[in-house]
């Protein structure tokens, strides 16, 4: 029988759950828990000032707290004509609600009145294994398209159209996007390193 190593994902939301199941390989011996498997209910804190000081601090939090080998991401949209925002409050833009909707008009309303439309997404993840940080990020230029186009994926898919494609996020589908996405690109480092640490 495999001996499968435990690692926490510090994360509540479903989606990136999802996302990431997709990305991880069946061969990679690791037995991947959620914070809800492991009785973690209460909000992670999220109070750096950067993305990946974000990442660094809840990763942290499950470890110091609670001892698992745990790992942690934060990812934000960064639009160059409205001086990086949302930036590390892209979850809760227009509100604590944390509303998707809500969150990409205010960013197509904020947007009118500016030519560029230039943006990128940064994801850093943060590993802690045996007391030991590492860090993962990946990023993905693009621009924000003049209205929401597309119904898969999740946040500000729908509005960001990364270069070299004539499609939002949302309209080229879970598979492209993931051969190609922020996400994908720090999580590609991540299963990297995984893969030689536990050889």
């Amino acid at each position: 029988m495999a001996d499968y190593k435990e690692l926490v994902f510090a994360t509540s939301n479903n989606n990136k759950i999802i996302e990431i199941n997709r990305l991880l390989p069946k061969n990679l011996l690791i037995s991947l828990k959620m914070l809800h498997d492991m009785g973690i209910e209460e909000e992670l804190p999220e109070t750096r000032s950067t993305i990946e000081g974000n990442a660094i601090q809840k990763a942290q939090y499950i470890y110091d707290n609670y001892g698992y080998n745990c790992f942690a991401e934060d990812t934000g949209l960064v639009v160059k004509s409205l001086n990086g925002e949302p930036g590390i409050y892209s979850a809760r833009y227009a509100g604590e609600d944390r509303d998707d909707d809500k969150n990409m008009n205010k960013v197509l309303e904020k947007l009118k009145t500016k030519s560029n439309r230039r943006a990128h997404f940064k994801t850093v993840i943060a590993l802690i294994i045996d007391g030991i940080l590492h860090t993962f990020e990946g990023k993905i230029e693009g621009e924000i398209s003049l209205s929401k186009r597309g119904d898969s994926g999740f946040g500000y898919d729908p509005i960001f159209r990364p270069n070299g494609y004539d499609q939002t996020f949302a309209e080229i589908g879970i598979n492209e996007k993931n051969k190609i996405s922020h996400r994908a690109k720090a999580l590609n480092k991540l299963i990297t390193f995984l893969k030689n640490y536990y050889i």
